[in-house]
Parts: C-alpha cells; structure tokens; sequence
C-alpha cells in the first residue's frame, strides 16, 4: 500500500564542517513512531550520518532505514531525512528551495558563520518549507520572500531615513506605514 501521507520528513538537520549540530528539528508527528526520542539518539544518529556523508558527492543515500537527501556548501551541510518508501523527489525539491532560500537570505555566502549571524532567518526558511513534517513550500524565492517580509512589516521611523528622503517620499511612507497600522 501506498503512503498517502502529507507528512513527508521527518528531519532537517545543519551541521558544521565538523558534524556539531547548529540547527534540528525532527517532526514525529504523523509517523507511528519518532524514531530518535532522546538527544543522545539524536546526536548519536547525526555523527554516524555526518561520518557516512562527508566524503561523499551523492544527494540520497538510504540510511538507518531512512531516505536521507543532503547538499552542502564550504563547511555546512544540509539534511533532509524521510520516510524510506518516500518520493525522493518532493524531498530533494524541499532540500533544494530551502538551500536556495538560505543562500539569499545570507546573501550566498552560506557558511557555519553566516547561518549562526543569522540563525533567526535560516529557522524562519525551515519553517517556511517544512511545517510538523509537511512540505509546505519548495521555492526558494518564495521562501526568502516569505521570510525577508516578515522584517519590514515593523514600524521603525529614525530621522536618518526622513532626512534622505524627499517630502512626497516621505509623505507616502507615512501613509503607508498609517494604512498598515490600520489593517492590524
């Protein structure tokens, strides 16, 4: 029988060059079981992955009983962990808008430095793509968007932008920003 489930992964894993973990999260929801309960299994299963995976050139290998797509860039790697009889391609469209999602959003200088200086914008991509295990987005231009959007919606008036800026500039900005306070 076929999986007709729309929860597809069941992790997302960013380690360093090293193997140290900098981001994870694993969705246990619509799996019968969560594979790795405990922070142990958690970091035991990465390193044995980062150790499989870090000489290798592939995108999937079939690991631990899992489809399990990675990418990665300088000294980070990306993981995308799913089910074994999943489409490897859905994953690999997830994995890919993400890695190109994050590539924009740290200005394609994707390295273990620039995703801890913007760590609130690379978990702000994952969630974008991902959500409780259900590929939600597999874009990566949509994705950046969603996330580089959130922060303008802010309302932050400084007299250095006013002091640049042309009276009709300025004159639109406010109605803007009144227009949007008001639909809040």
């Amino acid at each position: 029988m076929t999986n007709l489930s729309l929860y597809t992964v069941r992790a997302v894993i960013i380690l360093d060059g090293e193997g140290n973990r900098l981001i994870a999260k694993y969705y246990a929801r619509g799996s019968t079981e969560q594979s790795y309960k405990t922070l142990k299994e958690q970091k035991k299963f990465e390193s044995e992955l980062f150790a499989k995976t870090k000489n290798t050139n592939g995108q999937v290998i079939l690991y631990d009983g899992q489809t399990v797509l990675f990418t990665s860039s300088a000294d980070v790697y990306i993981y995308l962990v799913g089910d074994p009889e999943e489409n490897e391609l859905l994953l690999l469209a997830a994995l890919q808008g993400f890695y190109d999602a994050v590539c924009q959003l740290v200005k394609y200088d994707l390295s273990k430095r620039k995703v801890l200086d913007n760590l609130d914008m690379v978990v702000l991509a994952l969630d974008e793509t991902i959500d409780d295990g259900i590929v939600l987005e597999t874009d990566g231009n949509v994705i950046a968007s969603h996330v580089s959007k959130r922060g303008v919606d802010s309302i932050d008036v400084s007299l250095t932008n006013l002091n640049e800026q042309t009276l009709i500039d300025a004159y639109k900005q406010a109605k803007e920003r009144f227009n949007l306070a008001l639909l809040r």
